[in-house]
């Protein structure tokens, strides 16, 4: 859930003596109600919030207390305060050129910089004095050159034949987030307890009438909870203040729910994040944060949980295991946060006292401590509930080719086994995982890591180890200004790819919002897909 890391800068000098700097997406120029300027020296072009929104689709949000920008474009998460000289971009800290500005009663923020963190090529141009973003067809996903096509057939998506009627029989599930409120509850709903119930009904009403049959509900999303914990506070997003118990037990309330429709529900936990930013005055006092600050990494205003620190990783397995024992849960879901994908984490000290096998190779260290994670957390998973489904959704990309022999034909910036020390081929081939759901958020169009290749690599990947593999969608791309997601069509081409596979047991969609926001038909696309009626 991840975009590039590319920094940048913006416009040349000279846009000041043109006057005028005009902004085009795509060809169609964009309007600002204050017209965008350069900061000297800086060389960076600066274009107010609307800009973002209206132009690039973001949702943003301005903090006068804090004076930080928040920028949320699908999973994708930029925060900016006035004055700093770095954003943090999905937990990573990235210098920027200019920082957040007030001019004409606007907020401004510096356009390239955004625009690549979005995915976007960014082109000045000094001879007119614009700036064209482009979605172009050569997504750069986490930073790569992405300089080679891939043609497919006569340049488009391979399509297998068949309908998708087999995959009536796999697991289709969607998302749901609660950081930030993203999916479910809405902000208006706090501490609304008969609120909150209501719109979680509503939606698995929607997701169960697009085709799904699981959602994966996000139970655990910074280091607080949807259920009553003896390890871990009530969740911020329940009542806008963490650790402020509701009037009803949400996790039990879901997936009572959940299976009264014949639904699966797993509850998805992210592993290492303790919280979104670093303001400890907002943490509750039975916060992990608070509780043991030594085991505590602030990485780029995100504050981690060291996975380098045995009793820390011992306290989120006793966090999870405290649900799957607890509660009748079908499965037990983690994302990708493991480590920072910017390889900035303080952890030197962890790396001298907690490195009993004397490895001096400090990614390998890394990679050895999550592993010790996963086959730790498997056993306590499993213990007491065999049946419960264990599964991890990675980084789509394992490796580059260029870099492992055995990895993909991508050239992704940014990879599971290098960026985020996740070793997933380990936890396949030792069987500590049920399924895993790589994130595989790139079109066919996508010339530095294409869905088909990435779909065959993963394929080949768990074939003969009794792993399942289920595909994470991009619902949130599409109607988007990537190349290849003009098109609901595009989901259906993937879910027709991805069902030639016997590995392929199911399908993922980030997120339930996007779904239901119903880009270019999605809705009615997979409904057709799955069999149902119009």
């Amino acid at each position: 859930m991840l975009v590039g890391m590319a920094s940048g800068a913006g416009g040349p000098k000279t846009a000041e003596a043109a006057g005028v700097i005009r902004i085009y997406m795509d060809g169609e120029e964009l309007a600002s109600d204050v017209a965008p300027y350069v900061v000297p020296k800086a060389n960076v072009t600066m274009v107010p919030l609307a800009v973002i929104s209206r132009g690039m689709g973001a949702v943003v949000s301005w903090d006068g207390m804090t004076k930080t920008v928040t920028i949320v474009d699908g999973p994708s998460v930029i925060t900016m305060a006035s004055g700093a000289k770095s954003a943090v971009v999905n937990g990573a800290e990235v210098v920027l050129g200019a920082s957040v500005q007030a001019r004409g009663g606007r907020i401004m923020v510096p356009l390239r910089f955004v625009g690549e963190q979005l995915g976007l090529t960014v082109v000045w141009n000094a001879a007119d004095g614009t700036i064209a973003l482009q979605s172009g067809a050569a997504e750069n996903p986490g930073g790569g050159d992405g300089s080679e096509p891939d043609p497919g057939q006569d340049g488009g998506p391979i399509t297998p034949p068949g309908s998708g009627t087999d995959a009536l029989n796999g697991l289709r599930g969607a998302w749901i987030s609660t950081v930030y409120n993203l999916d479910w509850p809405t902000k208006a709903s706090a501490g609304k307890a008969e609120l909150q119930k209501q719109e979680f009904v509503a939606l698995l009403g929607e997701l169960q009438g697009m085709g799904m049959n699981a959602v994966f509900v996000q139970v655990r999303p910074a280091g607080d909870a949807f259920y009553p914990s003896t390890l871990t506070p009530w969740s911020v997003a329940l009542s806008g203040k963490q650790g402020t118990a509701p009037d009803y037990d949400p996790l039990a309330f879901m997936i009572e729910e959940t299976h009264k429709r014949g639904m699966e529900f797993h509850a998805w936990f992210n592993p290492f994040r303790a919280s979104v930013n670093a303001k400890l005055e907002n943490l509750a006092d039975n916060h992990v944060a608070k509780l043991h600050p030594e085991w505590i990494v602030n990485a780029g205003g995100i504050l981690y949980v060291n996975p380098g620190i045995p009793e820390a990783r011992q306290h989120i397995i006793d966090a999870i295991a405290e649900v799957a024992n607890g509660y009748d849960v079908d499965g037990v879901h983690l994302d990708d946060y493991f480590y920072p994908s910017s390889g900035a984490f303080g952890d030197d000290a962890a790396f001298a006292q907690y490195n009993p096998d004397g490895i001096s190779n400090k990614g390998d260290w890394r990679r050895a401590n999550i592993n010790a994670f996963v086959r730790q957390l498997d056993e306590a998973v499993h213990s007491k509930k065999p049946a419960i489904r264990f599964g991890i959704s990675p980084f789509g990309v394992w490796r580059n080719k260029a870099v492992d022999a055995s990895g993909s034909d991508t050239k992704a910036g940014v990879t599971a086994y290098d960026s985020m020390n996740a070793d997933v081929r380990t936890w396949i081939k030792q069987g500590w995982i049920d399924y895993v759901a790589p994130q595989i958020y790139w079109s066919f169009a996508t010339t530095a890591a294409p869905y088909g290749k990435l779909v065959d690599w993963w394929a080949q990947e768990v074939r003969g180890t009794g792993v399942d593999l289920y595909i994470g969608h991009a619902g949130h791309k599409v109607g988007g200004k990537e190349a290849g997601w003009q098109s609901a069509q595009e989901i259906v081409d993937q879910l027709r790819y991805s069902a030639q596979f016997a590995e392929v047991k199911g399908n993922l969609f980030f997120s339930a919002k996007d779904l239901r926001k119903n880009p270019l038909g999605l809705i009615e696309a997979l409904r057709r897909y799955y069999g149902l009626a119009a």
